[in-house]
C-alpha cells in the first residue's frame, strides 16, 4: 500500500473501478494524494501489478463487518447423539427417529449408537437392520454420511442433513425461528431389551 509498493508502473484503477490505464508508480501515487486516498495494490502478481484507489481504512472498516454478518448468518455444524439398543420397542424408536428427524431439520448431524449387551454382540445384524430402517425412513432429510461401523460393544453410523435441509435450517434461524427441541434427560439413554423391530436379516 502506498509506498510499500515497488513496482516502477502500476496498472490504475479510479475509486470507482474505472480503468485509468497503466502509470508510473509516482504518479499513481500523486493522483492518490490529490484525492486523499491510498493507492492499494489489488493483484500483486499481474505485470504490471494492478493498483486502486481506495478508503483502506473504510475498506477494512466494511470488510470487518460482512465478515461478523456472515459469521450471525453462519450455523456452526452441530453432531447430535441418539442411542438406541438393537431390540427395541417400536414406540420408543419412534420417539427417538422423532428427534433425529429434528435434529436434522435444525441443520445437525447425528451420531446414531446402537449398543449391543451380552448375546447381543454375536447378533450384529440387528444392528445393521435397524440402522439401515432408519436412513431409509429419514431420507428425505437426510443422508448416511458415515457407514454403519462396529467398535466393541457399540455400532455407529452418522447422518447428515441435506443441503437444502441445512439451508432450511440456516434461513430459520437467521429468520430468528427457535431451533429444535433438546431431548429431555433419558430420553438419550439406552432403552431396555423390548420387541424386536421387525426385518429382513443381513443376508438377505
Amino acid at each position: 500500500m502506498n509506498e510499500q509498493i515497488r513496482a516502477r508502473e502500476v496498472r490504475l484503477v479510479g475509486p470507482e473501478g474505472e480503468q485509468v490505464g497503466i502509470v508510473p508508480l509516482e504518479r499513481a501515487l500523486q493522483l492518490a494524494a490529490d484525492v486523499d486516498l491510498d493507492l492499494v495494490e489489488v493483484a500483486p502478481m499481474a505485470r504490471p501489478p494492478v493498483c486502486k484507489l481506495m478508503d483502506f481504512g473504510k475498506f477494512k472498516y466494511e470488510s470487518a463487518l460482512k465478515a461478523r454478518e456472515a459469521r450471525r448468518n453462519q450455523q456452526q455444524t452441530v453432531i447430535k447423539e441418539m442411542k438406541l439398543r438393537p431390540k427395541i420397542d417400536p414406540h420408543d424408536y419412534e420417539t427417538k427417529k422423532g428427534h433425529v428427524v429434528r435434529f436434522l431439520k435444525a441443520g445437525d448431524k447425528v451420531k446414531v449408537t446402537i449398543m449391543f449387551r451380552g448375546r447381543e454382540q454375536s447378533r450384529p445384524e440387528l444392528g445393521f437392520r435397524l440402522l439401515r430402517r432408519l436412513s431409509e425412513e429419514i431420507s428425505e432429510l437426510g443422508f448416511v454420511e458415515a457407514s454403519p461401523k462396529q467398535d466393541g460393544r457399540n455400532m455407529i453410523m452418522v447422518l447428515a442433513p441435506h443441503r437444502a435441509t441445512k439451508a432450511a435450517a440456516v434461513a430459520a434461524v437467521a429468520a430468528g425461528a427457535k431451533p429444535a427441541r433438546e431431548p429431555r434427560e433419558g430420553e438419550v439413554a439406552d432403552v431396555e431389551q423390548a420387541a424386536p423391530v421387525e426385518t429382513t436379516t443381513a443376508a438377505e
